[in-house]
């Protein structure tokens, strides 16, 4: 009888080098396999990328060109005026007011919304009936058009007819004056915001929730934790990056407030005595009001630096937060390392 080496037909030969050592050469199919592996993932990200940069990036750039000109829109050209639009805008009063009312709805719109949010995921995350059905429910007046819920929810606010004064009469209580008074304004305001929203970021916290491991809350009530203890030593500290991440999107959103107070009265304008002007009602104002694109365009980066500043804040309370989270951040002693190496 005779042997028959049989040997694996592979595509890598080896060929002899000048030092004695074999070359590893990789077919093209190899190669190919390799470059698919290092260049596909770019490959299904880049759509995303090159339509920002067509449609976000350009504008963008294309702003800050303006804000530096005196622009006219006829002939479509400007003149460079260096910072004197951004000294303009800084000098308004309208600005500051602006700046005051955007910070206004914001608190107000954002805290609420955000301890009714986290109540809403906790009650779904339940087991109750329909559980389908109410999360469904939370999720319809993010659907809802946004001026369809500003123009329903500026009638409730009327100062004469409003359904809510109607209701404050019948109970003996003075109607309020949602249109003149500033406080009451911004929470009209930031009643629409969180209406809108609050099913949003409830469902958002919700799938946090549902991603905590049972067991933990099997332990807790094995230890005798009740379910608020679980809730407080469970639930939130877990669902903190989610949290981070809601506030930070919550805020962005509630800095680029536009729809809520340009529907609140028929003049769009921010009030008569720009009770509930905003920075966005107030560039849109200078914008296609005065069709002054180069103040507008200033006020826009100046909106810009505010959000990056204060998102950037937000990012330093994220990594504080979050440090400990799956050991992130955790540095282990030096004598640790030395005793895990050996």
């Amino acid at each position: 009888m005779t042997t028959t080496d049989i040997r694996p037909q592979t595509s890598v030969e080896d060929r002899p080098a000048a030092g004695g050592r074999p070359i590893r050469v990789l077919s093209f199919r190899q190669r190919l396999s390799r470059w698919d592996v290092k260049v596909s993932p770019y490959l299904y990200i880049s759509p995303f990328f090159i339509l920002f940069a067509i449609v976000g990036l350009f504008p963008i750039g294309f702003t800050a060109v303006i804000s530096f000109q005196e622009w006219d829109l006829i002939r479509n050209s400007g003149t460079f005026v260096g910072f004197d639009q951004y000294a303009w805008i800084l000098n308004d009063p309208k600005f500051w007011v602006a700046l005051r009312n955007t910070f206004s709805i914001f608190l107000l719109s954002t805290v609420p919304q955000l301890l009714l949010a986290v109540f809403i995921a906790a009650m779904l995350d339940r087991n109750i009936r329909a559980k389908t059905f109410w999360r469904m429910s939370v999720l319809l007046p993010f659907v809802m058009a946004p001026v369809a819920v500003a123009l329903i929810f500026s009638n409730m606010f009327g100062d004469v007819h409003g359904l809510v004064n109607n209701a404050l009469s019948t109970i003996g209580l003075d109607p309020i004056a949602w249109h003149k008074d500033p406080f009451w304004s911004h929470v009209a305001i930031a009643t629409m915001v969180n209406f809108r929203w609050t099913g949003y970021n409830a469902l958002i916290l919700l799938a946090a929730m549902q991603a905590v491991p049972r067991e933990y809350y099997e332990a807790a009530t094995v230890d005798g934790a009740g379910a608020f203890r679980q809730f407080v030593s469970i639930t939130l500290p877990s669902l903190r990056p989610t949290l981070i991440f809601v506030i930070i999107t919550s805020t962005i959103g509630g800095l680029q407030i536009f729809d809520e107070p340009r529907m609140f009265d028929n003049t769009g304008e921010g009030g008569p005595a720009q009770q509930w002007l905003t920075i966005t009602l107030y560039l849109y104002n200078i914008g296609w009001g005065e069709f002054n694109f180069g103040r507008a365009a200033a006020l826009a980066w100046i909106l810009f630096i505010i959000i990056v500043v204060i998102g950037l804040a937000n990012l330093l309370i994220t990594r504080r937060l979050v440090r400990d989270e799956g050991g992130r951040g955790v540095r282990t002693p030096r004598r640790a390392r030395k005793d895990t190496a050996r």
